[in-house]
């Protein structure tokens, strides 16, 4: 039981899933050192208030002294306030942050988020800041204490870093070489995420599918997920990024013969055009990439396939463009992140010649986004009659409440709305309905519920609502905001977004 006198915190985070998951770490590493999560919407009103940041964007600087001037009002009226700002931009600009900011105590790099606790004890005691920063990784996110926001889902840190230079990206630099993790030390993970009552984990990788390459075995990623699928009461296993060039015959044969890695895929394009992605410094090439999707398909039928999409990259020609859209009608993604090109300072595309007008960016944009609209749609329409089974979220559906629906997620991903049934259903359960209609970017089962099967991940979602709610007033660590993490890419260009 926590002392009401305990001292709050709270986690901003921006950026990928990388930085998701690098904030359950920094969260379970506070609360370790006695820290207690402060209320929701505390907007800073909090004794530690600590910035996870992401630095692929063009204004990603910008945003953070924006808020971190917000912030310096507060601490000046709050005795004993401490501010840390850790990850990408981080990495980046080290000394420049406590120069524009000198009211910020730690400043600490992707590869040493195990030392916020010290380094804010360190800051209180010598009263002045500490800036830290590692060259290479000192521990695995997920050997770090954690506070999960799910308690029936879980991301799981199988590799670190990136071995690719896409021009676009300035992540390799920040986040160092590929690293991977020991396939025993993944697996008893797991297993142990299985024990509290997980049912569903995500790997996570800067480029998934390359796992292997850094201990020598270029099979190892399909063994991975054969592996995960002989964990009994694992009942879901997803994976994101991987890259078109490591995405082998054997990985595709895993994914179809494993029952319990989902028919999902998320498999960045960035562009359609040959001259477009050897700028890029992609390996691949459009006949690659539709082969790998057509040897997906043939594997795989049901599964839902989505990609991240670049428009508007330096020297872009509208037949370019035409061959993008070329290879979005031929795949027929169920969605697509689509961005549009702005420069990453630090990154070689920014100083490439030929920058396209950001008029002609957004006519781009425009255009692509509308094709995508109309093929998601048909392409969810497919699934109206079809009987699945869903995961049940929490928090996924805006207007759950004013229906009286719940949200959940189908095998492939899908997002689909139903209707609440009689009996009790809490997030981690599964669900069986029919889908009665669709829209571009969900789908409605409208009718009974065909099925209720409480599950192991269910009960631990509970024991874990009761526990928080039974906290004493003002330290309460309130719901878990996020349900299922869903495998949604970074920003083109970010950690995921291979």
């Amino acid at each position: 039981m926590y002392e009401m006198s305990a001292k709050t915190y709270e986690v901003r985070t921006y950026g990928c899933q990388m930085n998701v998951h690098d904030s359950e770490r920094l969260s379970g590493l506070l609360e370790d050192a006695g820290y207690v999560r402060a209320p929701e919407g505390a907007d800073g009103d909090a004794d530690v208030v600590v910035f996870n940041t992401c630095a692929v964007r063009e204004n990603a600087d910008n945003r953070l002294y924006g808020n971190l001037g917000r912030l310096a009002p507060m601490k000046s009226k709050r005795p004993g306030m401490q501010i840390a700002v850790g990850g990408c931009l981080a990495q980046k600009d080290r000394d420049t942050i406590v120069k524009k900011a000198p009211w910020v105590d730690v400043v600490f790099g992707t590869h040493n988020i195990g030392k916020l606790p010290v380094l804010l004890e360190r800051a209180r005691v010598q009263e002045e800041a500490q800036v830290e920063i590692a060259e290479s990784l000192e521990a695995f996110p997920s050997t770090l204490p954690t506070r999960r926001e799910s308690a029936y889902a879980a991301w799981v840190s199988i590799s670190v870093g990136c071995n690719n230079t896409c021009t676009f990206c300035i992540v390799p630099a920040l986040r160092g070489k590929e690293k991977d993790r020991r396939t025993g030390d993944i697996l008893a993970e797991i297993e142990a995420l299985v024990g509290e009552g997980v049912s569903e984990i995500t790997l996570l990788g800067q480029n998934v599918n390359a796992y292997g390459s850094d201990i020598g075995d270029r099979e190892a990623f399909s063994k991975l997920l054969r592996a995960c699928g002989k964990i009994e009461g694992l009942e879901r296993v997803r994976f994101t990024s991987p890259h078109p060039r490591d995405f082998t015959d054997d990985v595709i044969a895993a994914m179809a013969e494993t029952p319990n890695v989902m028919p999902q895929l998320h498999m960045p394009l960035q562009s359609g055009s040959d001259p477009v992605l050897k700028a890029m410094r992609r390996s691949y090439r459009q006949d690659r990439y539709l082969g790998i999707i057509e040897k997906v398909r043939a594997a795989i039928p049901h599964a839902a396939i989505t990609t991240d999409i670049i428009v508007g990259f330096p020297g872009e020609t509208e037949e370019d463009f035409e061959q993008t859209l070329h290879v979005v009608r031929e795949a027929r993604f169920a969605q697509a992140f689509t961005f549009q090109y702005s420069k990453r300072p630090g990154t070689p595309a920014a100083t490439m010649e030929n920058q396209i007008p950001k008029k002609v960016v957004q006519a781009r944009y425009e255009r692509l986004v509308a094709l995508q609209e109309e093929i998601s749609w048909e392409e969810n329409k497919k699934q109206v009659g079809r009987t699945l089974e869903l995961m049940v979220a929490e928090g996924e559906g805006r207007k759950d409440g004013a229906t009286h629906r719940l949200s959940g997620r189908a095998p492939d991903n899908r997002l689909v709305h139903f209707t609440k049934p009689d009996t009790e259903v809490r997030p981690g359960d599964v669900v069986t309905v029919e889908i009665t209609y669709a829209a571009p970017h969900h789908l409605l089962a409208e009718g009974a519920v065909l099925d209720v099967r409480r599950t192991r991940a269910g009960d631990a979602w509970e024991k874990r609502n009761t526990t928080e709610t039974a906290k004493p007033a003002g330290v309460m660590l309130g719901l878990p905001a996020v349900g299922v993490p869903a495998p949604l890419p970074a920003p083109a260009g970010g950690c995921s977004a291979h």
